[in-house]
């Protein structure tokens, strides 16, 4: 998973009920109407005095975000837009925390969102950062399988990965695969030559200062606390102010539930965090990973199991782990947040889980707290790698949607309320998918920015 779990070869550039909870941030005034930038970093937004009025208004700068922002001021330049967000820059939450995979599209099933926008966000992806000159590798992947318990399932991805129209999709043996990955080792694998690699925080930081120019504001240290509705009109409320618009979009990760129901909806789905944690390889390791490989992923979790991953700065991650935490933004690992512990907690779907998956929770809990469990399971592909090739990395944290009866949902979920729409499920590859998924979620908002 990008966002919690989170080569030589072919395509490198260079180049009712209301919550008042909240994070404290930042004070500042909201812009009063958005304009063009001429000088403010992505996410210093446009000072004003009081509230403001916007067409639009989008609370979270993350990825996904930013493009259905950009979506909608490309389909109608006239719109006042304004993009809120409770940190202090853009992309730092789920967007700066993943492994910066560009997916293929693979793993879904066909007809699901995942898999009609995986493909196309993938295409979109990498014209974008072609538009752009922003750096990214199509290095390709192997999904390995090691046990003859694999080999169905291996079957079943390249039947999704052909039905989904992923390109250069082949079965490989595996005598053959050092010939792609010279330390891998397995019975089969599937080469993904179109899997790619990018700093997602880069193209998050682009999509902002290209809403800027062209009139949009990215307004940071904007936490929004309460909503409600006043002459046909939707009101954020938050640290900058107030902010009156015709719509709003709720891309908000883990602060997803505290915003749905401030809005006044109901949900039958709970987000719960789930923390990734990620080993380096050191330098002199680094040889033993051409590109991205992975196992093949147990059919019942939404997860991708421990991997390997090639960045574009020329790391190597391991893991990630997959640990439900007490904190959306708990990249440390003894961060709690007791609000959302106690959501977490009241939830029924969360015991039903445990109830469900123990014996995966105690393998997540051991490998998390152990170097050696965790680098033993990609040892599994690639065998030479040793606990002492490694050192700590990063983390992220995957805001999961789970429902009422236990399930872990896979597929992106997006919730409408009176002029208001909800993204309550976008783990990944919604990275990947984010600038065909806005298009989507651009189709369904434009109803609400017609005048009234």
């Amino acid at each position: 998973m990008n966002a919690a779990r989170p080569a030589d070869e072919t395509g490198s550039r260079a180049g009712g009920r209301r919550s008042r909870e909240a994070t404290e941030v930042d004070a500042g005034p909201l812009p009063a109407r958005p304009q063009a930038a001429e000088g403010p970093r992505p996410g210093e937004g446009h000072p004003g005095e009081g509230g403001a009025d916007a067409d639009l208004a989008v609370v979270g700068a993350g990825i996904l975000g930013l493009a259905v922002a950009s979506a909608l001021l490309a389909r109608r330049p006239e719109l006042r837009v304004v993009v809120l967000e409770r940190q202090s820059s853009v992309g730092t939450e789920q967007t700066g925390h993943n492994s910066g995979v560009i997916h293929s599209g693979v793993y879904y099933r066909p007809g699901s969102l995942k898999a009609l926008l995986c493909v196309e966000g993938a295409r979109r992806m990498y014209a974008y950062c072609d538009r752009h000159e922003l750096p990214y590798e199509r290095c390709g992947k192997l999904i390995v399988a090691t046990e003859q318990s694999e080999l169905a399932m291996l079957d079943t991805l390249e039947q999704r990965g052909l039905a989904n129209g992923v390109a250069g999709l082949r079965r490989v043996r595996g005598g053959d695969l050092a010939e792609i990955e010279p330390h891998a080792r397995g019975l089969a694998a599937l080469h993904v030559p179109e899997t790619g690699i990018v700093d997602y925080g880069a193209v998050a930081r682009s999509l902002a200062l290209g809403l800027e120019s062209r009139g949009g504001a990215v307004v940071c240290n904007a936490a929004v606390h309460t909503v409600e509705r006043r002459r046909r009109r939707i009101v954020l409320h938050g640290e900058r102010g107030e902010l009156r618009a015709r719509g709003a979009i709720f891309c908000a990760g883990g602060w997803t539930d505290v915003l749905l129901r401030a809005t006044g909806a109901t949900s039958d789905l709970r987000v719960v965090p789930f923390r990734g944690q990620y080993l380096l390889l050191r330098p002199q390791a680094r040889h033993l990973v051409r590109s991205l490989v992975y196992p093949v992923p147990d059919p019942t979790l939404p997860f991708l199991g421990v991997h390997l991953t090639r960045r574009i700065d020329g790391n190597v991650l391991i893991g990630p782990s997959a640990l439900m935490v007490a904190a959306p933004d708990a990249y440390r690992l003894g961060r709690v947040d007791r609000a959302s512990l106690a959501r977490t907690l009241s939830w029924p779907g969360t015991y039903r889980v445990a109830r469900r998956w123990w014996r995966t929770a105690l393998e997540e809990v051991a490998m998390a707290a152990s170097r050696r469990r965790l680098v033993a399971a990609a040892a599994r592909f690639v065998p030479e790698l040793r606990a002492g090739d490694t050192m700590p990395g990063p983390a992220g944290v995957r805001a999961q949607a789970v429902s009422r009866s236990g399930e872990l949902v896979d597929d992106f979920r997006i919730a409408e309320h009176d002029r208001a729409l909800h993204v309550q499920n976008a783990p990944s590859p919604a990275a990947t998918s984010s600038l065909a998924l806005a298009e989507l979620i651009a189709d369904r908002a434009e109803p609400y920015l017609n005048p009234a």
